[in-house]
């Protein structure tokens, strides 16, 4: 039976982090790789040496050579500046698209049949400059937002009520940033909505701490997380290796749903191993549909920026 291959390119904290999560899971045979000298290298052995403490039994190398992750099934994209202290995702586009550029074009010389998931912010942007470089199928394009952002909800959910994250399953659609939409009517816990749970107060003050859970950490550390967004990145992956067909909230794209027109934005779909599915397409009311279409006017910004850039 062939083994998976997976490439996480960046080796920074969130890089690093998904390849060891990724070890850990027993994904698949990894390869890490960065442009600093030694840094990949020296990460890929550490996590190579936890294996037989962890028992996963996965080759992890670093490498700076793109030949090294030719035939990838899975490319996670980590690489690219994180946000500092008084920084909008929006301020990391111009830099970061010039290094998507480069990492899509090797990721499409290299492993022209892969399932790309983008974890670099402004997330959506960076999704839609990927696809671009790449021209690889639409499916084959998704972004870590949905996945990270429901984890916080369901976190802070969880803190406030005080019951296990297991029995959470929630929903958020639109961009990754201050104006993403979690949906409380389609969120449960154990299948009881939490709108008869928590009141409309209670809830939009959750929302808004979700919306700024990626600031209050950089805020407290000076520097983006890592933890949460390997997690996310992982379990994407994951779901389409093992072909799940799991409903996540992903960065995907659209079309005729939700009348997006062709963006990148974040929505509910079905992954499985030809990546994203189908996109699920929610009956969304007057308010909802208000603060979806406002988070996907932003979206379209962005990647008109990213048209002027690439």
């Amino acid at each position: 039976m062939a083994v998976n291959k997976l490439t996480v390119v960046g080796a920074g904290n969130v890089g690093a982090t998904t390849a060891h999560i990724a070890a850990c899971e027993r994904l698949g045979d990894i390869v890490l790789i960065d442009i600093v000298e030694g840094l990949a290298e020296g990460k890929a052995l550490d996590i190579a040496e936890a294996g037989p403490i962890q028992l996963y039994d996965v080759s992890v190398v670093g490498t700076r050579d793109w030949r090294d992750t030719a035939n990838s099934d899975i490319v996670i994209v980590t690489s690219g500046l994180a946000r500092r202290p008084g920084m909008s995702r929006d301020d990391l586009l111009a830099k970061n698209v010039r290094i998507v550029r480069e990492v899509a074009e090797n990721i499409a010389r290299h492993s022209p049949n892969s399932i790309v998931i983008v974890v670099c912010n402004p997330l959506d942007a960076m999704v839609y400059a990927a696809a671009r470089v790449t021209g690889f199928e639409k499916n084959r394009i998704v972004g870590m937002a949905g996945a990270l952002d429901s984890a916080r909800f369901s976190c802070f959910i969880a803190l406030e009520l005080g019951v296990s994250v297991e029995d959470i399953k929630c929903v958020l659609m639109g961009g990754h940033g201050d104006d993403m939409v979690p949906l409380p009517r389609f969120t449960s816990v154990s299948g009881i909505p939490l709108t008869e749970l928590l009141g409309p107060d209670t809830i939009a003050g959750l929302i808004d701490r979700t919306r700024k859970g990626g600031i209050e950490i950089v805020n407290l550390l000076g520097y983006s997380a890592y933890y949460a967004p390997a997690a996310g990145a992982v379990r994407m992956a994951r779901v389409i290796l093992n072909d799940s067909k799991s409903l996540l909230s992903c960065c995907a794209y659209c079309d005729s749903q939700y009348n997006a027109g062709g963006c990148f934005v974040g929505v509910p779909v079905v992954l499985g191993r030809n990546g994203v599915e189908r996109v699920i397409q929610l009956d969304l009311n007057e308010a909802e549909r208000a603060q979806f279409e406002k988070s996907l006017a932003h979206v379209r910004l962005l990647a008109e920026k990213v048209d002027a850039l690439l």
